[in-house]
């Protein structure tokens, strides 16, 4: 097991990343270049591994703890928790990919009962000496004991309020041993033990509970919402303490090299005199701007500007700095890559090219496509009649409203329910995750723009005003008072997280705009990507929203979802309904002429670019009432007395939808089956196409029309669909006297058709991989009932990677889609291959489908921007695997 598993920040680098974790990393290069960084060491994320396989420390790696922990001791000239001038040490996590929050903390570890008052004789503060021992006791019984968190604070809370003061840093030295006593009382009621006295057991002790902290719930949901891989592990950091509750020369802050908000380049960020790190980011007071830390401490202040200026351009990315001033001293505890908005993250790397920091693929890799997405959300009408409750600390852009919950267990079992709901707490720990990542939107009356609940929400997207202390929130009644408003959990409030607004009741949204930042940011993704972006849209209306996104063509038109509106369902039932030829299609005749009302518009939206239309693909009972409804109905007709007229029509749908009952309808009469049974719905609709693709080309305007047919296992059934839609084309090419250049194709989605897409291939103008259906049929499954039913629990056991009609099964499915690209392009190179499920708008899959040399992909209209990034994105990691793209070397960081 020979290995080295502890390294001194001197001897680490940002290249050992994944070994020393990001906060090691960072901790390490800082080190390296001479910042003021207190010394210590990182366990790495092997020993993590190590730890986790076998439930215990090997005896090795804590005799490099041991050593390591004696050189600092030497360095130092102090020994852990020593009566005597002892050394205090923070042992705090680190992944290789930042998860804030997620993972546990303990500072002022080597506190005791002795080392206390030699903490105290040493400094000639009693007060401070006795606050970080209760701060201590408090991270150390939660942490690795176990102890319930709130019991601490509710005592805390009551020694407040007796005092008759507010904050923490009133207390007096007596009340805070007072405060230390009841901690003592808490944990042996609690654990029937006591925080160990021993300082080296508690090291251990520390160490483990971070190593366990990798596998606790809410940094597990953390890793799911974000994808970060469970096998990475986390480091342990072991440091010096320096404090930042010394005295009112004092404080502790974390700040960002740019507003992570709106990108602006201003150092942002938060302080707070006479406290610790914590006191910032768990919310538990709200802090004070950067601009008092400059009144306060003008030279630490601008030593900090200096380190962040040249932390931002050794990462050329923005860094989120977590620092303490100990005696007007600075320190550096912590730079990472910070967590931002996805109109900051787009804002910033434009403006990063724009200086010379990084080039335009840096800046396209640097911006996610759910990023993309959520600039595409609704926001606020500002024309809407508002209800203001309450005002924050605009602490995550964009709006959310829906029932106010005050836990996060509720939050994520009312948004499993599909119900849409608003996380209020008085501040967010890190076990409140699972409840962020299931709510609309977050507020708190505590807390400032740094604090947990800001960090995690801004980095999800979620909108959040933090800091809104004029709201009362009464946890136990489970309600919460602004303004003379009392507000009960399930009441709707509405959350603008760009303002820091909280309104009354539900707000009217408006649709997002482009803009010129991103249009700007997409434009250099569209010059990189080689993948075509279209869009799935039914109606005009769809269509031109798409090309207004960027779409290059409709690849999706469901004329199904034409025949649901309500002035056309009867005519579509009357049609079902039909016992000859002769009556279909004069129930057809009248559904005709709003076909090709649609069809126009759609070509008239996307004039010059192409339109894929599919012919009619769902079962026939789709377009019927469920049986127990039409039964419902019969009876209530005959109990009212109702015409006897309407009481057949009614027994005759329900006839009808006897017959048409089928086991398993996704697997039977529907698509191409359809269209070739009863022909006269395929020539509908093909006429239909072909009068709207005329009168377009009557009024001078082109389409690049291409027809798509669903369902096809064998290539039979496209000869004969084919068939009738060219007989159909001639007939109209005769009245008019004029040819309409049409292709068509397939969709693939039959396992059959991928294993014949060689066959096919010798007809078809393009393939259309209809991954959803691909999915159902190869994997066995049923979507609708797998996805809640089993799926869930499948993901949660690690038998699946992912919901594979999420991101798509590339090893099965894409196996088959893989074939039939090959197949196909032998046969006929020049063949067109495409995806129209939604799979084409999600970013593992895109990238997949560009590895298997498709020509495009087709996703729902508002997916269109984010598919573009992820198309370039695709292309840059491709060209970097072959190795024809160099790769920036990092930055080397000298010594200052």
């Amino acid at each position: 097991m020979a290995g080295k598993w502890v390294y001194r920040f001197s001897e680490g680098s940002e290249a050992m990343r994944n070994l020393l974790g990001g906060k090691g990393a960072g901790l390490a290069e800082m080190t390296r270049a001479g910042l003021p960084v207190p010394p210590g060491f990182t366990i790495t994320t092997e020993a993590c591994h190590l730890y986790v396989k076998e439930g215990t420390l090997p005896q090795e790696v804590r005799q490099q703890i041991d050593t390591a922990l004696a050189d600092l001791e030497r360095e130092e000239g102090r020994l852990l928790g020593a009566p005597e001038h002892p050394l205090l040490v923070s042992v705090r996590s680190g992944a290789p990919i930042s998860m804030p929050g997620m993972m546990d903390t303990v500072l002022n570890l080597g506190l005791n009962d002795r080392s206390v008052v030699g903490l105290a004789q040493e400094t000639g503060d009693w007060r401070f000496a006795y606050d970080c021992y209760r701060r201590f006791l408090q991270m150390y019984a939660s942490i690795v004991m176990g102890v319930n968190e709130s019991l601490f604070e509710e005592v805390l809370a009551q020694k407040r309020a007796a005092a008759g003061v507010k904050t923490d840093a009133e207390l007096t030295a007596e009340q805070l041993a007072d405060l230390i006593e009841e901690y003592k009382r808490i944990v042996s009621e609690e654990t029937g033990s006591e925080v160990p006295q021993d300082p080296y057991q508690q090291l251990y002790g520390a160490i483990e509970a971070v190593f366990r902290s990798w596998n606790n719930p809410r940094a597990k949901a953390y890793r799911a919402a974000n994808e970060i891989p469970e096998s990475l592990g986390t480091a342990v950091n072991v440091m010096r303490m320096v404090y930042g509750n010394m005295g009112e020369d004092s404080g502790t802050g974390v700040c960002f090299t740019r507003d992570p908000n709106t990108g602006e380049k201003v150092l942002y960020g938060e302080f707070l005199p006479n406290a610790q790190g914590e006191d910032v980011v768990a919310g538990i007071r709200t802090p004070l701007p950067m601009e008092e830390m400059e009144r306060r401490f003008p030279e630490a202040y601008q030593q900090l500007c200096e380190v962040a200026e040249r932390l931002e351009r050794h990462y050329r990315d923005v860094q989120d700095l977590e620092f303490t001033v100990e005696h007007n001293r600075l320190y550096m505890l912590q730079t990472r890559s910070a967590k931002r908005t996805a109109f900051a993250a787009v804002k910033i790397a434009l403006d990063m090219v724009n200086e010379g920091l990084i080039d335009r693929d840096t800046a396209l890799l640097r911006v996610s496509p759910d990023q993309i997405d959520q600039l595409l959300h609704r926001t606020l009408d500002p024309n809407a009649e508002k209800k203001e409750l309450a005002k924050g600390l605009p602490a995550s852009p964009g709006a959310g409203s829906g029932e106010v919950v005050f836990d996060a267990d509720r939050a994520e079992a009312l948004a499993q329910q599909g119900r849409q709901v608003v996380l209020v707490r008085p501040e967010t720990t890190p076990d409140d995750v699972h409840g962020v990542i299931a709510a609309q939107a977050v507020l708190t009356s505590r807390g400032g723009m740094t604090s947990h609940a800001a960090v995690v929400a801004r980095g999800m997207g979620k909108p959040c005003v933090c800091g809104a202390e004029e709201i009362q929130i009464d946890l136990a009644e489970r309600r919460f008072t602004a303004r003379g408003v009392t507000i009960a959990e399930g009441d709707i409030i509405t959350i603008d997280g760009t303002q820091g607004c909280v309104y009354l009741g539900r707000v009217p949204t408006v649709e997002p705009t482009l803009s010129h930042e991103l249009e700007t940011f997409l434009s250099w993704a569209d010059q990189r990507r080689h993948l075509g972006i279209h869009a799935n849209a039914d109606t005009p209306q769809d269509a031109a929203r798409a090309r207004q996104l960027g779409a290059e063509g409709i690849g999706l038109v469901r004329t199904e979802h034409m025949f649901m509106a309500k002035d056309r369902l009867p005519a579509m039932q009357e049609m079902i309904l039909a016992n000859a030829p002769a009556e279909r299609a004069e129930a057809l005749a009248k559904i005709l002429p709003m076909q090709e009302e649609d069809f126009y518009g759609i070509f008239k939206a996307m004039e010059g670019l192409t339109v894929t239309i599919r012919l009619l693909d769902p079962p026939l009972h789709e377009f019927l009432p469920r049986r127990e409804v039409l039964v419902a109905q019969i009876a209530a007709l005959e109990k009212s007395g109702a015409s006897a007229e309407e009481i057949r029509h009614h027994r005759a749908l329900l006839a009808q939808v006897d017959a048409l009952h089928e086991n398993n309808p996704m697997l039977g009469f529907r698509g191409s089956r359809l269209g070739l049974v009863y022909p006269e719905i395929t020539q509908m609709q093909a006429r239909a196409i072909f009068q709207a693709a005329d009168r377009l080309w009557q009024e001078g305007g082109r389409v690049k029309l291409e027809i798509m047919y669903p369902l096809i296992g064998y290539e039979t059934e496209f000869h004969e669909m084919n068939r009738i839609v060219s007989q159909t084309a001639e007939q109209i090419f005769a009245q008019t006297g004029r040819r309409i250049p049409y292709h068509v194709g397939t969709m693939i989605e039959v396992p059959r058709a991928a294993i014949i897409a060689d066959k096919l291939a010798k007809e078809c103008d393009f393939f259309s991989f209809g991954t959803n259906d691909l999915t159902q049929m190869t994997l066995g499954l049923s979507r609708d009932d797998a996805q809640g039913r089993f799926l869930g629990i499948y993901l949660k056991r690690e038998l699946i990677p992912a919901d594979p009609f999420i991101s798509i099964d590339q090893e099965g499915v894409g196996a088959l889609v893989r074939f039939a690209v090959q197949q196909a392009r032998q046969v006929r190179p020049e063949i067109e291959l495409g995806v129209c499920g939604e799979h084409g708008g999600e970013k593992k899959s895109i990238a997949f489908f560009r590895r298997v040399g498709l020509d495009y992909v087709s996703c729902s209209p508002y997916r269109v921007p984010g598919a573009r990034l992820a198309a370039a994105q695709a292309e840059i990691q491709l060209e970097q695997e072959k190795g024809t793209q160099e790769v920036p070397p990092e930055s080397v960081m000298q010594p200052a």
